[in-house]
This record gives C-alpha cells, structure tokens and sequence, in this order.
C-alpha cells in the first residue's frame, strides 16, 4: 500500500526538494503551499501523514495542528526554522508527533516519519533505491543509472516508470497502477503511453530488449 503524505511549505525550493526525496522511497505526495490549499486538500484526498511548515503566507501552521487535532489523529510532523526550546516544546505539547528543524537531512525526516507511522500502528520498511542486476545499476536517491559502468540517459518520464519499477522489484505491478503513479489517475486506461515508454526503456536498458 503506497502511503500518502501532505507537505505543508510555501518554500518552492524546500517543497520539491521534500517531495523528491519521499517519492523515491515510495511515498505518494501532496503539496499545499498555504493553509488553505491544505485544508482543501484534506477535505478531499485520503492522507496518512501531514508534513508541516509554521510560516504560511495566509497564516501559522500552528492552527492547522489545532485544527486537525479537534477533529483527526493523523501523524503531524513540524518542520520549521524556528528553533527556540520552548517554541518546539509549545508545539508538541499542542500535539505534534514531532518537530524537525531547518534544515535538515532526508535521512533524518525519513526516520522521524517512520516513527511517527509506527506509533500509529504503521510500520515502514526503508524503500528499496538501488538496484544492481546484469549490469544494470539504478540509483534512485542520485538519480543515476548505468549500464555496464556507463550512464544512461533518460527523459524524466523513463526515469519515473523505471522508478516504480524499481521500487515494486519483486512484486507484481499492474498497467492501471503504473499509468496512474506515472501520468495520473486519468490515465489508467491510456495502455498505448505504457507500451511506449516501455519500450523505449528495453531499448536503452536491456541487453537483448526484444526479448525482455
């Protein structure tokens, strides 16, 4: 089951180097760059765990944790660069799970949000990001990928499906699953961009792409 996070940040620069990093380890991702872009979002899309920066351009995150609080037992981690004890600690008192301080390392945000989920009951095995197979090494975390020690070139779409693939190594994938995590929920009936992209990536990957 792919968990859904909502990252709470007005920062454009924080926001996609975040969602980056949890997409590569398999987190579906929600960005809301106001309070109110956050609560239409949880009005509507299921979320298992909201990632929450202070200073919003229509407010504080505080009161969206005050909010969610009356009415929802969600995981809520703060992340801000505000770093006074007793600020940290008027936050957690007020229900944060957690409260991350900026900056700070994806290695660190992924442990606290793996915590914060089994303490709701959620365990969360690290994602796999590497995988080496006949010559072929895929590095999601430095978006890196060889063939026999030479780097392959892929269009951002490539990259994304290898991704999943990746991410789903030993497990069966549906068509309607990939086209939804690559191009959208709207596309799960559009199979043609999938035999497409697929191909395109057997003919830089694969040794012999004809036979797969």
């Amino acid at each position: 089951m792919t968990l859904q996070v909502l990252l709470v940040e007005d920062d454009g620069s924080v926001r996609a180097f975040v969602r980056e990093a949890l997409q590569v380890e398999g987190f579906a991702v929600i960005t809301a760059a106001s309070l109110s872009e956050a609560e239409a979002v949880l009005l509507h899309a299921p979320v298992d765990l909201v990632l929450l920066d202070l200073g919003l351009p229509d407010g504080d995150g505080a009161e969206l944790l005050q909010r969610l609080r009356q009415k929802a037992n969600l995981p809520v981690i703060v992340i801000s660069a505000r770093h006074q004890e007793a600020h940290k600690v008027r936050l957690l008192d007020a229900g944060a799970d957690d409260y991350l301080t900026k900056p700070f390392s994806v290695a660190e945000l992924l442990a606290r949000i793996r915590v914060s989920l089994r303490h709701r009951g959620t365990a969360v095995a690290p994602a796999v990001t590497r995988l080496e197979r006949d010559g072929l090494t895929v590095d999601l975390a430095t978006r890196q990928v060889l063939r026999d020690g030479q780097p392959v070139h892929l269009t951002p779409t490539e990259f994304k499906l290898l991704a999943r693939l990746v991410r789903q190594a030993g497990r069966v994938v549906t068509h309607r699953q990939l086209l939804a995590v690559v191009w959208g929920a709207e596309f799960t009936e559009h199979t043609h961009y999938l035999r497409l992209y697929m191909g395109q990536l057997r003919a830089k990957l694969e040794l012999h792409p004809a036979e797969p």
